[in-house]
């Protein structure tokens, strides 16, 4: 089975990942603690972040991607409410690959709790805006 993807709400729910991490990490929100906690200092160069968003840009595609075509095929295996099987996949793939990963390896480089929380927290609100413009706007599920 091929899961069926609306492109266009990936595509949205890719610009929607900018939108949050400007807005989450802008310095007024936990821009200025993730900057110290995490031991970054803002280069005076604007041309730094282009490589980082360009990559942010390309990973969220992916994530979008995939989240819709596990998506479908949750509801396509369950049935029920598309809106439904999107968020439900986005907490439970977020919950079983997205933060027990950054909670593992935060263990071990030795990261402080607040900046993992931060992180799986940002992750979470991302992954569940992807996971509603998906559900509104399913692919064709007619056939």
């Amino acid at each position: 089975m091929i899961p069926a993807i609306n492109y266009w709400a990936v595509l949205l729910a890719t610009l929607s990942s900018m939108v949050v991490g400007s807005i989450w990490y802008t310095p007024k929100v936990f821009g200025t603690y993730w900057m110290k906690t995490a031991n970054v200092t803002p280069s005076s160069n604007s041309r730094d972040a282009v490589r980082p968003i360009l990559v942010t840009v390309l990973v969220s595609f992916v994530t979008a991607w995939v989240l819709a075509g596990t998506t479908y095929l949750s509801w396509s295996f369950y049935s029920g409410s598309f809106f439904v099987n999107a968020l439900l996949t986005g907490i439970i793939l977020w919950a079983g690959f997205t933060a027990a990963r950054f909670i593992t390896h935060d263990a071990f480089d030795g990261r402080p709790g607040g900046l993992t929380v931060l992180n799986v927290a940002h992750e979470l609100v991302t992954i569940v805006i992807m996971a509603i413009l998906i559900g509104v706007w399913p692919p064709n599920l007619a056939g």
